[in-house]
């Protein structure tokens, strides 16, 4: 157990937890803002968590929820509301509702998360702010200090796993409920390369290509919210696609926080139907690469299984590598 002491304080309204871990403060950190790590110890070892969301930039979102023994949820969010890479974050911490908007029949906490390197390795320590006195005793009495404790027990495994999240692992998809898939992928380059790479279009047009033996003609970018895009590929003559249908996507810019988050829809042009919705954020790691991630979220299971099927993953590899290539050594 990495607790080594809690502390409430009826007075202040608040509860502090400290812990201690034999791993650097970049490692620490790198679990908490990763969200296929975070999710693997926030939740206690009886709920696991999914985490739907997670911006981790000041302003941002994270969502996620936790699923229960019976299948039962419990939904949660953060609004983050100051970030020191590497040392500090602050969030207001929430209940959800299934739709994820804030539950306003429980209260909310002010939550600071402080990194502190040791001779050892490193010390977290977790501030909880309580709103009122009647808050604070009814969340301890829901249990708040047993789910923490229970969630920090899973940590140690957690930081000491560096092969599945280290960068270099190639681009990974995982399935995360009936409509919704995660693709990961570590790329060497800042938040800031990695979306102006998203946006270029002739930058674009050099690695977003998928297998090899295509081109991409058309490239028209969303610059502002409510623009629309429209991206189309064509097998290059004597290529190894030669022969094949050209095909395109086009779909509108919903949100945009550069250079950390957008979500827009996609739908394949010409192709009846609901499309998907994807949701892109970059989050910056300690060791000096971009976590890509992007959720993708389709209108049925159905959907979901026919896309898969059709090596997305690996194409989308390839074109991330390629991605990566022009970072390193621009043309």
């Amino acid at each position: 157990m990495p607790i080594t002491s809690v502390t409430k304080d009826p007075e202040a309204l608040t509860m502090t937890v400290v812990a201690e871990f034999p791993v650097p403060v970049e490692r620490l950190w790198d679990a908490y803002t990763d969200p296929r790590q975070i999710e693997r110890f926030w939740g206690p070892v009886e709920w696991p968590a999914t985490f739907t969301r997670h911006d981790c930039a000041v302003g941002g979102r994270t969502d996620y929820y936790m699923t229960g023994p019976d299948g039962e949820r419990s939904g949660g969010y953060w609004t983050w509301l100051a970030v020191d890479p590497g040392r500090s974050f602050e969030v207001e911490d929430g209940f959800a509702t299934e739709d994820a908007q804030s539950n306003p029949d429980l209260p909310s906490m002010r939550m600071t998360f402080t990194f502190e390197p040791t001779p050892a390795g490193s010390r977290l320590s977790t501030t909880t702010h309580f709103p009122s006195l009647e808050a604070l005793e009814q969340l301890l009495g829901m249990g708040m200090e047993e789910g923490m404790r229970s969630a920090m027990s899973q940590i140690d495994a957690v930081v000491a796993d560096l092969e599945s999240f280290a960068a270099g692992r190639g681009t990974e998809s995982q399935i995360l409920s009936d409509t919704q898939v995660r693709i990961s992928r570590a790329i060497r380059g800042s938040a800031a390369q990695v979306w102006r790479a998203h946006h270029e279009p002739e930058l674009m047009r050099r690695w977003l290509l998928g297998p090899e033996g295509w081109t991409m003609p058309v490239c028209v970018v969303a610059r502002n919210v409510g623009d629309s895009y429209r991206n189309e590929w064509a097998p290059v003559a004597g290529g190894a696609a030669d022969g094949q249908p050209g095909f395109g996507f086009e779909g509108e810019l919903l949100a945009s926080e550069p250079p950390y988050r957008e979500v827009t829809t996609e739908r394949m042009i010409g192709m009846p139907g609901e499309g998907n919705v994807n949701e892109l954020t970059l989050i910056p790691r300690s060791d000096g690469t971009t976590l890509l991630s992007l959720l993708i979220t389709y209108p049925n299971a159905e959907m979901r299984d026919m896309i898969l099927a059709t090596g997305m993953t690996d194409g989308m590899e390839t074109s991330y590598a390629r991605l990566e290539s022009e970072i390193l050594s621009p043309a």
